[in-house]
């Protein structure tokens, strides 16, 4: 990867905020922090969840994981919806950034984009892209096409620790969850395709998530250092 980003911390009013400076309307949703994956946990949660952020070390298992998953869906095939919005990472460290564009994208009649606004004309633009060409537009966008850069920098700089520079070897990545037609998909920046994890209805989402999570991530890993962020109802309707 040739350009780099300061990465983003896993933060719901750094999110809020950069999803606002994005274009996002939000219209009465909101990230929010998911404290655990227990039952109790998972319960204190605003409802309804329309996206999961995960953000996960990188381990030699979980590397191991995706080689051995992308073999079977090579020899297998799976079956994924052509409405879903998903794109590639080529920006070093932009993976939340892709992760938070992720939720929204798949989520934009929910949400709501200010017209002219930076996500509004991306999304437009991409609309017809595969994956790597929305990453690498993202990355290189054409002259005069609104630019990124600026306003993912501002967020970067944000949240409740120092921003490690954009040169810092970081083991941690972002990934997004959604549901779409009837199927919970992970969709992870480095990977082909969006990974189909079977069948959920929309209101089932977090507790979809929470069985991916443990089942595909927690369980294969020597760390803790795990957060998940939810884009739910915003508490008192705001």
């Amino acid at each position: 990867m040739g350009k780099k980003w300061i990465p983003l911390e896993a933060n719901p009013e750094v999110l809020n905020e950069f999803a606002q400076k994005l274009g996002v309307s939000l219209n009465g949703y909101e990230f929010c922090d998911i404290y655990g994956l227990d039952e109790e946990l998972l319960a204190m949660v605003p409802r309804p969840v329309i996206a999961v952020l995960l953000l996960f070390p990188i381990t030699d298992a979980t590397e191991a994981a995706r080689k051995q998953e992308k073999e079977e869906i090579d020899a297998k095939g799976q079956e994924v919806s052509p409405s879903l919005y998903y794109m590639k990472q080529t920006i070093g460290n932009a993976c939340g950034t892709i992760a938070l564009l992720h939720a929204v994208a798949n989520n934009r009649q929910a949400l709501g984009l200010a017209e002219g606004s930076f996500l509004q004309q991306f999304l437009e633009v991409t609309a017809g892209m595969g994956p790597a060409e929305r990453g690498g537009y993202l990355e290189s966008p054409p002259e005069g096409a609104p630019d990124i850069d600026s306003i993912h920098e501002a967020a970067a700089q944000q949240g409740d620790t120092a921003a490690p520079s954009a040169d810092e070897e970081v083991n941690l990545h972002f990934a997004a969850f959604v549901c779409r037609e009837g199927a919970i998909y992970e969709l992870e920046c480095r990977k082909a395709s969006p990974i189909n994890h079977g069948p959920c209805a929309g209101e089932e989402l977090l507790e979809a998530a929470a069985r991916v999570v443990r089942e595909k991530f927690v369980e294969r890993a020597d760390s803790i250092q795990f957060s998940l962020i939810a884009l739910a109802a915003a508490q008192g309707g705001s």
